[in-house]
């Protein structure tokens, strides 16, 4: 099974040549989704038994050659990616107006293609390759949906740019240290002291960029609003978590750097607070969970101070221990919000279309046209917030171990606001939806909107209620998602 990296990056990049040039795309885009789950599970599997799988392409081994490793994360999110990509794409074959375009197919399949790559990539050249096209691909997506949709793909565009030129110079700078670009070997020869920090430092601005670590955010909720109702989760969803794999993997290898790693502890906090704050002051629905997907990002970020001590050489027993509960923790709730979100962006678009309207205030009385809709926002809602059976819930419980055995109390009291603020926001839209609408008004809203309310068809929602499934069920039987995200890396146990 050593060809598993290599068949999850050439699937969706094959599947999107033949998606754009095929005339169902939407047949073939869906059969390539329904492959590559079917690939992922295969992935986790194999890594569950018999560990991470190493392969060179081409026949070059490392450090001359590409080099690609399959661990416990990369089968972890993968995971998560078969699952997302088969639920949106579903959601855009049965309703097309949610892709926004025929072009939706191959550039979906394109990202895919990049983000498979960046999760299986062990070298820095190839990583950057990998986020190039993956982020190439998503900006692609974000225009397609439409004028309005410009100006913030444009934006997201010149912000990627920055964010790749910070990566790249960090690359050049281990190169330059070390003389080889496979992570594994360039950490063992990287210089400590100033060497280590400023490429841990650039790395951190970077893939921070790309992952909208506060404050460095402010492309993030008009790219993921402005984007048509299948690209959205997709965006928040996948491709951020793509960026955050790469850094964990840098400073996991590197070992990290204690007063960075206080800095980016300060940073995910003000994320979880601000992001929170600012979805519940939103007036559009989609800014709304764009804005939540700012504080959920802080989340990730928290395992970095946490985990920071038992990555470093010579680490205790006790470190590496609270370590590996931040890490599973962290990464557990990296899967919960990819489910949930893709969930709840899926039936916000759904609700804006029955309602006629994007804004929170104008889904009055929308509840009575699609309960089910509006129900699978609210468990979708309560899975971000990380409430017990949900998956994000045992990620925070673990997250919370690390940090009280550690004296954190400042991780402990940030989980909770978080959790506080998800749950205000969700309960928000949820009671506007559930408030009766005045006849009269309803009348006069739709005689005036620029698109009228429309029916939700019957099976429209599926794949939102399939996504929120996973997330509670996952929760219920975690243990071995958790086991699989720490195999072949530095805190397995």
């Amino acid at each position: 099974m050593t060809d598993l990296p290599v068949l999850l990056v050439l699937l969706p990049l094959v599947g999107a040549v033949v998606t754009a040039l095929a005339p169902a795309r939407r047949t073939v885009a869906i059969t390539v989704a329904v492959a590559q789950l079917g690939l992922a599970v295969t992935a986790a599997v194999t890594v569950l038994r018999d560990g991470p799988v190493e392969t060179a392409p081409g026949g070059w081994d490392p450090p001359l050659g590409i080099a690609l490793r399959l661990d416990g994360l990369a089968a972890g999110v993968g995971l998560l990616v078969g699952v997302v990509v088969l639920a949106v794409f579903v959601h855009a074959a049965i309703t097309p107006s949610a892709a926004g375009s025929r072009s939706y197919w191959p550039l979906a399949l394109v990202t895919v293609a990049g983000l498979q790559a960046v999760l299986v990539a062990a070298d820095l050249f190839t990583v950057y390759v990998a986020l190039e096209l993956m982020t190439v691909g998503a900006v692609a997506l974000v225009a397609l949906g439409g004028q309005k949709a410009l100006a913030p793909a444009l934006r997201y565009l010149l912000v990627a740019v920055l964010g790749s030129f910070a990566f790249l110079v960090a690359v050049a700078l281990v190169y330059g240290q070390t003389g080889v670009l496979t992570l594994d070997i360039a950490a063992a020869d990287l210089p400590q002291g100033a060497a280590l920090a400023t490429t841990l430092a650039l790395v951190t601005v970077g893939l921070g960029i790309k992952t909208a670590l506060f404050p460095l955010h402010a492309w993030l909720p008009g790219a993921h609003a402005a984007a048509p109702t299948a690209v959205s989760p997709l965006l928040s969803a996948l491709v951020v978590k793509g960026a955050f794999v790469v850094l964990l993997r840098v400073w996991a290898a590197l070992g990290g750097d204690a007063g960075l790693a206080t800095v980016v502890g300060v940073l995910a906090t003000a994320a979880v607070v601000w992001g929170g704050v600012a979805a519940l002051r939103q007036t559009q629905l989609k800014r709304l969970v764009a804005y939540s997907t700012v504080a959920q990002v802080g989340y990730f970020f928290l395992l970095i101070p946490l985990a920071t001590a038992g990555l470093a050489a010579g680490a205790s027993a006790a470190e590496v221990e609270v370590a590996r509960l931040a890490w599973q923790g962290a990464i557990l709730m990296l899967l919960s919000h990819g489910l949930a979100k893709a969930a709840m962006f899926l039936t916000a678009g759904t609700l804006s279309a029955a309602a006629g309207s994007g804004d929170v205030d104008g889904l009055r009385g929308v509840a009575a046209k699609a309960p089910t809709t509006v129900l699978t926002f609210a468990v979708a809602g309560v899975c971000l917030a990380g409430l017990p059976p949900s998956l994000a819930f045992v990620g925070k419980w673990q997250l919370m171990d690390a940090a009280l055995t550690t004296g954190a109390w400042w991780v402990v009291v940030t989980l909770l606001v978080g959790g506080l603020l998800t749950a205000a926001a969700t309960a928000r839209v949820v009671m506007v939806a559930m408030r009766p609408a005045d006849e009269e008004e309803a009348v006069e809203a739709d005689a005036t909107a620029a698109t009228p309310g429309r029916p939700v068809g019957a099976w429209e929602t599926w794949p939102a209620i399939s996504l929120t499934i996973v997330a509670v069920a996952t929760g219920v039987g975690s243990a071995w998602l958790a086991e699989l995200v720490t195999v072949g890396s530095v805190v397995a146990s």
